[in-house]
């Protein structure tokens, strides 16, 4: 089941951002599998206007998230992550088609990202799910500062793009 996040999920919200952020040791990128997760004010101001969402097991615990922007009038999947014990049952797809449903709801003609490139569980993964990957030329001004500050937090290190999915 996937359900709007409350403030008591926070906790969850996090460690599953670690947990899954752990996977990245496979490919050698330690510094973001270290990177410190969402700062409880910061899942707060996803909570305060109901842009965060979570998928939880029958004990109605979080297992994943997803959070969502608005990005040059557009949805903007911010961050999905599925803790690894519950990888593999399209719970990221689940997560990310919630997202989907709230851009839509809000008038959003597409829902945007940006991910890595060559990661499987990234750009390949967003792929199969109907995303495209933008060239340079096609990112709006928002996608832009959001790649730039990617940029400056070091993640650039690995081949990063946005992507674009028509809603």
């Amino acid at each position: 089941m996937i359900r709007v996040a409350r403030e008591t999920d926070v906790p969850e919200m996090q460690r599953i951002e670690v947990e899954a952020g752990r996977l990245f040791l496979e490919l050698h990128m330690d510094r973001v599998a270290g990177d410190d997760p969402f700062s409880d004010a910061e899942l707060r101001g996803y909570l305060s206007d109901d842009r965060a969402w979570v998928a939880v097991d029958e004990t109605d615990r979080a297992i994943g998230y997803a959070l969502a922007l608005w990005v040059d009038g557009l949805a903007h999947l911010e961050q999905v992550s599925v803790h690894p014990v519950a990888a593999g049952r399209r719970l990221g797809a689940a997560l990310i088609e919630r997202v989907a449903a709230w851009g839509r709801e809000h008038g959003s003609t597409a829902l945007t990202l940006t991910t890595f490139a060559d990661v499987p569980w990234n750009a390949p993964y967003y792929e199969r799910l109907g995303f495209h990957r933008l060239p340079d030329a096609e990112l709006t001004p928002g996608l832009r500062a959001i790649r730039a500050e990617e940029a400056a937090h070091g993640l650039d290190e690995w081949p990063r793009l946005a992507m674009r999915r028509a809603l």
